[in-house]
């Protein structure tokens, strides 16, 4: 080939190969600028609004991380939201949820009923359930550390008493179990400083439960001293599972698993009052009673309940008797002196 021929092709491989990065070079850089321009147009533009951060159903009493701000599109903010730097959180906690809030809707002044407002307690009710109050002390509410919205179990402690000749039997049993606080001391806040929960005692609690469960409260208190105890609320999980077994709670078939998180969030939402706990002072200590002491006869009666109407049985004759058979039938008759 001439050399001159080899020379043009070269240079013509040169300069095709520089036109071709020329052109991707060109292609990128306008094709960034349109990708960053659809994903800022995706980004609303506003100010942020207070949304939930979960389902909040009627009654719940609002927490801290049941809330957060949100960015929002500036024409859908409404004069009813409450808007990022506008609104004092701490006047938030504690209130309670008038209307159904689903996750990610924005909250809106109507929406939430203060402490201290007409009806705030009935609001703070589920359907059908009431309110109860019980006195408690630091040792029975675990030092303080009970705030409204937590869920506890109810235990009895009381002592058995028999005839005086032995021991009382000492037991603590677990009667009721879920049972959501709805206020302490009549106070439905929880105090903050420096962004930490203020602990307080309190002498009264109040709890909700169902009608039959308060005329279980009521006679509690007279038998002994309640106390509660404090639930973790990771439970919920292993209680509905456990409520499965049992069958206290039937899943359909097919159903699908909101559906299924629909019924273990309200299975758990109820107070529980069946399968109590038990342990008695033998089961901690051997120098302690394990069963029931014996009853004086009096107080037998009074368990036995009244006596019921039927044949009475004859009673002996006192004294010396002579046995008298006249045909198929024999009595005693007794002896003179």
């Amino acid at each position: 080939m001439d050399r001159n021929k080899l020379l043009l092709l070269v240079l013509a491989l040169v300069v095709a190969a520089g036109t071709a990065m020329a052109a991707r070079s060109l292609f990128a850089g306008s094709a960034a600028p349109r990708a960053g321009a659809v994903v800022e147009t995706m980004q609303p533009k506003g100010p942020k609004v207070l949304v939930a951060q979960r389902q909040l159903p009627v009654g719940t009493i609002i927490t801290a991380d049941a809330l957060s701000f949100q960015d929002w599109p500036k024409e859908l903010v409404k004069d009813a939201y409450f808007l990022d730097g506008q609104t004092d959180m701490n006047k938030l906690i504690g209130t309670v949820v008038r209307f159904p809030i689903t996750a990610g809707q924005p909250l809106t002044q109507g929406a939430l009923v203060k402490p201290g407002d007409r009806g705030f307690l009935a609001a703070a009710l589920g359907p059908g359930m009431r309110a109860v109050t019980i006195p408690v002390n630091a040792k029975t509410a675990v030092g303080g550390f009970v705030f409204p919205g937590d869920r506890v179990d109810l235990v009895l402690t009381q002592e058995v008493k028999g005839d005086g000749q032995g021991q009382d039997l000492a037991a603590a049993e677990t009667i009721l179990r879920n049972v959501r606080v709805l206020a302490t001391d009549q106070s439905t806040e929880n105090e903050t400083e420096d962004g930490k929960t203020v602990v307080h005692a309190f002498q009264t609690v109040t709890l909700e439960v169902t009608p039959r469960i308060a005329e279980k409260v009521a006679v509690a208190q007279e038998l002994g001293q309640l106390s509660l105890s404090l639930r973790s609320i990771q439970d919920s999980s292993g209680e509905f599972e456990k409520m499965l077994a049992d069958g206290d709670v039937k899943v359909p078939d097919g159903a699908s698993p909101k559906q299924e998180d629909a019924l273990m969030r309200n299975a758990m939402s109820q107070p529980m009052d069946s399968k109590s706990s038990y342990v008695t002072g033998g089961d901690v200590s051997r120098f302690q009673r394990s069963s029931m002491p014996q009853m004086a006869p009096r107080q037998q009666m009074a368990v036995a309940g009244p006596a019921v109407a039927g044949p009475v049985a004859p009673t002996r004759p006192a004294g010396p008797v002579v046995h008298v058979t006249r045909g198929k039938t024999t009595t005693d008759e007794p002896v003179s002196k």
